[in-house]
């Protein structure tokens, strides 16, 4: 997909990779970016603004446990923007001590922000297809026990992504998906992770966690929106160290059908 002219939206765009990932989209000339975030960076949004006279960049106050918040931003975001092409679902929390909120920021909320934002993109309805782009993890391609709910949440962004991305909704929609899982990547999600693990009791697998090579959010950012770019509906793509591979997950199960 060619980004200049086209009018995205970036949930959590004022977080660690979020930040890096709106700096890169705004290198695509843009014509409109929303950004969904509970709190504003007055700051940073004034120079994205004045550095990027061309492109129309606003905030959206969104607590994204609150689905009467995500409607609302996206019912303002396309009445400004007419449409929207691009969809990014970036809010993340990762501590295991929370687990309601957890569940709530890393799952529910992605999948509220999804089904909303396809009320505006959806082709039968009267929209113009696109992209949603829902952010995993690594801890979403296989279990991390030492972050088992942060796991189990980021698990079920993957196939809940997948679902959507099934060819018979891509026909109806015109809207593709695109499931993307970054390595450890060195944001605020991974400070303090002593106080943020699913048991207080200490573990070997800590002391292998705090070991593990970090990427730059930079580079997460930079293969992110060449993701976008690049997009095959359906697509799970682990971003590690700086790489992008396409990850296959083959079927387990095949229905019986009775006949």
């Amino acid at each position: 997909m060619d980004l200049a002219g086209k009018n995205v939206v970036y949930l959590g765009g004022f977080g660690g990779i979020g930040q890096k990932c709106v700096q890169e989209l705004l290198q695509r000339k843009l014509k409109t970016l929303a950004i969904f975030d509970l709190t504003e960076n007055v700051d940073i949004l004034a120079n994205w603004k004045a550095e990027n006279p061309e492109t129309d960049i606003f905030y959206q106050k969104v607590d994204i446990t609150q689905k009467s918040d995500i409607e609302a931003a996206y019912k303002a975001t396309a009445d400004r923007c007419g449409h929207l092409d691009v969809v990014v679902n970036g809010s993340g929390l990762m501590n295991d001590r929370l687990v309601e909120l957890t569940i709530q920021i890393n799952l529910l909320g992605v999948i509220n922000s999804t089904l909303t934002a396809l009320e505006y993109m959806d082709k039968s309805k009267g929209g113009k297809g696109g992209l949603i782009v829902n952010i995993s993890s690594v801890a979403g391609l296989q279990p991390t026990p030492l972050m088992a709910i942060y796991s189990a949440a980021k698990t079920g962004v993957t196939t809940f992504t997948r679902g959507m991305a099934n060819p018979i909704y891509y026909a109806h929609t015109g809207v593709g998906f695109v499931t993307i899982c970054p390595g450890f990547t060195d944001t605020g999600l991974l400070e303090d992770i002593d106080n943020k693990t699913t048991f207080t009791y200490h573990t070997p697998m800590l002391e292998m966690f705090k070991k593990v090579k970090r990427q730059t959010a930079e580079v997460c950012a930079q293969n992110l929106v060449k993701a976008i770019e690049q997009a095959k509906n359906g697509a799970v793509l682990m971003l590690e160290l700086g790489e992008t591979q396409e990850i296959d997950i083959p079927p387990h199960w095949t229905p019986k059908l009775d006949i």
